[in-house]
């Protein structure tokens, strides 16, 4: 056995273990099959994944959610619908709740002959708690709370006939009266109420009755022990998305809500399960409150809330795990771009490898009864559902079979030296029709956090058409630069109170790796990211401009200083990112904003925003443009999507930006350059009626 500590770096590319899943991976199109085609953006606005995986109590049968887009042409516009999906012993899966009802999260029945659900109708203004026979039928809801109220979260009692549900209080009457007359007003922040918790006995056809346990925080998860007796909860002091991240903490009660265990997890909270036995509580956290992501495997007792590390000092993120038995914990691991499964011994953190390293990208993990179940995406396909026997691994579900007939570019990972030694790593992938020895336009595609990284996986989404970009000429680089996510806290760290440089920096010395290997050409480089890597694209259109030839910056970061008195997570910002608030150094705040850097840019810049974004305000966007438009020294374009917040949800806004990106890359890197190209795109003849 190994004990999990420090970790070597990995080798980038190795095949073998999940080989089978990359046999047409980066074919070459002069032998690859006639009837293949390249992908396009109707395709990408089509892709279906699952998510999700939980194995029933007795091991026979395992449940996933199917994601799936709604058609940007046809039908109500609206987010993408989760549909219940159900693998039984050998046979095929099956759907069991879709069509016009999505699914938000769902349990196993304890004798595992049903599954209860909260769904929500389309055209509903609330979910609901359903039940659906593992034997066939129709769904039947069990519970509806009164007053337009929703189902935060919930869990099923071992009994099978209680349930623990997590809902914000219901609405005064008198209060409704009088915001239907005109007395609306919103007090910001303050008008937000607390979640509770209750105990509830479900009865078909009637509202459920909440008889909260009265607590003066907020809850935001619970979960029944395995005999029944209590309770964890997740809380926090407000429902403040700032108190959701840096704030949640562990409570362990009983079932009448007396406290029994605190548990004092600090800073960022992922996962929590209780161990089969009911002794020990596993979860995701952090290192110290400073940790930008929860990514360590933490054990805590449940009686005296007594916490260590499993693993310590580990050099990679932990993103998913489930208990196997009392003794063995199996756990997703990523080290950069790779990732492991481990059997981890919960008492000496020993373990084993499940899982190597290969090919696909494990991302969630469920099992029970010794099955145990899995997702996985790949260069050749988005997530799927994979079974895990005798050490083999079988796919069990193809949601997008017409993948088969695109083709797809050659994808790989790549290791190069920043200006000050440091390794960073990334995924590079190929042109559809590449040539060694031509260069070609590059787009770099930047992640948000920057407490995330990007695997050597499934890239292709509506906001990177990689594969697109892959059959219209361009190499793609996707970077993990300093301050990503699965290389250990330390690594992560290192964007702290460093805005700019030398995070991307090392962005830049990705690109001058890929010039000088003879594979781009550098007056042809493109450039986007949302969120953190919108500041990033920003900043490289500004302060970097002599570097970049276009830019798409989407909910992105223009004014350090006014994005703290903006956004709804102020706390984690200072703690996790700045290090440092704005008046401690105004300058330093300053120089560090795209704004400050507008005179310098000759890079044309398009902007992209939803109107609704609590987490990096519009007006970011809009003071990108304001500047850049006064300034007058490159083409500069904002548009707003009207009701999306951080990031696109509903299918036509996704469509519409992978169009309006596609289109400022080709006219930029491709085209004649000059002024923008047109601003309207006639979508008329595509829409069909219903």
């Amino acid at each position: 056995m190994m004990v999990g500590s420090a970790r070597r770096m990995l080798p980038m590319i190795r095949f073998g273990f999940f080989g089978f899943a990359l046999c047409c991976v980066g074919l070459n199109p002069s032998v690859a099959s006639a009837k293949r085609s390249p992908m396009t953006l109707d395709d990408i606005a089509r892709l279906k994944n699952v998510s999700a995986p939980s194995v029933s109590p007795d091991g026979g049968s395992i449940a996933f959610l199917q994601i799936n887009p709604r058609n940007p042409f046809k039908g109500k516009d609206g987010p993408v619908r989760s549909f219940l999906m159900i693998k039984r012993g050998n046979a095929e899966p099956r759907l069991y709740v879709g069509g016009d009802m999505s699914v938000k999260s769902y349990r196993w029945a304890p004798d595992a002959n049903a599954i209860y659900f909260v769904g929500e109708k389309t055209g509903d203004t609330q979910n609901a708690l359903y039940v659906v026979p593992l034997d066939g039928g129709t769904h039947t809801k069990v519970c509806a709370l009164d007053q337009k109220r929703n189902i935060d979260a919930f869990d099923v009692h071992p009994d099978g006939k209680r349930l623990v549900v997590v809902s914000a209080p219901a609405k005064n009457a008198a209060v409704i009266k009088a915001q239907k007359r005109g007395f609306d007003a919103v007090v910001y922040e303050e008008s937000k109420r607390a979640s509770q918790m209750a105990i509830v006995r479900p009865q078909p056809g009637r509202s459920c009755k909440m008889r909260p346990i009265r607590r003066r925080d907020h809850v935001r998860d619970a979960l029944i022990s395995p005999r029944g007796d209590r309770v964890l909860v997740k809380v926090s002091p407000t429902p403040h998305v700032d108190d959701g991240y840096m704030q949640t903490r562990m409570r362990i009660l009983s079932l009448a809500g007396a406290e029994r265990t605190r548990i004092e997890n600090l800073g960022k909270l992922g996962t929590a399960r209780w161990s089969p036995d009911g002794r020990l509580v596993a979860y995701i956290g952090v290192d110290d409150y400073n940790d930008p992501s929860a990514g360590r495997l933490k054990i805590a007792d449940a009686r005296s809330g007594e916490i260590r590390d499993l693993l310590p000092n580990l050099l990679g993120q932990v993103e998913d795990f489930v208990w196997m038995d009392d003794q063995h914990i199996g756990a997703v691991i990523h080290f950069g771009v790779e990732s492991e499964v481990w059997s981890v011994d919960a008492k000496s953190g020993e373990h084993t490898t499940l899982v190597p390293q290969g090919g696909q990208v494990v991302r969630a993990l469920a099992a029970a009864k010794g099955r145990i179940a899995l997702t996985a995406d790949a260069p050749r396909h988005p997530t799927e559902l994979f079974q895990l026997t005798d050490g083999k691994v079988e796919r069990l579900t193809v949601s997008n079979p017409w993948l088969a007939d695109r083709i797809l570019s050659r994808q790989e990972a790549i290791e190069f030296e920043a200006r000050d030694g440091l390794k960073i790593q990334g995924v590079l992938i190929y042109p559809t029709r590449y040539r060694k020895g031509r260069r070609y336009p590059l787009l770099i595609f930047v992640h948000g956090g920057p407490e995330a990284h990007r695997s050597n996986g499934w890239l292709t989404r509506y906001s990177a058409p990689i594969q697109v970009a892959a059959n219209r000429g361009y190499v793609s680089f996707v970077p993990n630069y300093r301050g990503s996510t699965g290389r250990g806290v330390e690594f992560s760290k290192l964007g702290q109170h460093a805005y700019t440089s030398p995070e991307f920096d090392d962005i830049v010395d990705g690109k001058n790796h890929l010039v000088k290997t003879g594979l781009v050409n550098r007056r042809k480089v493109g450039i986007t990211g949302g969120s953190y890597g919108g500041y990033a694209t920003a900043w490289s259109a500004t302060a970097l401009t002599e570097h970049y030839a276009a830019g798409v910056m989407f909910v992105g970061i223009s004014n350090q200083i006014s994005k703290f008195g903006t956004t709804d997570i102020p706390q984690e910002m200072y703690a996790v990112h700045a290090r440092a608030w704005p008046w401690d150094d105004w300058q330093w705040m300053l120089e560090r904003s795209p704004i400050y850097h507008a005179p310098k840019s000759k890079t044309p810049l398009l902007i992209m925003h939803g109107d609704s974004d609590p987490r990096v305000h519009p007006s970011q966007s809009l003071e990108m443009y304001r500047f850049l438009k006064v300034a007058g020294k490159a083409p500069v374009r904002l548009v707003w999507y009207p009701g999306e917040g951080h990031g696109n949800r509903r299918a036509a806004a996704r469509y519409d930006y992978s169009v309006r990106f596609m289109r400022w890359m080709d006219h930029y890197l491709k085209g004649k350059g000059g002024p923008p190209p047109p601003y309207q795109i006639d979508y008329r003849a595509r829409l069909k009626d219903d």
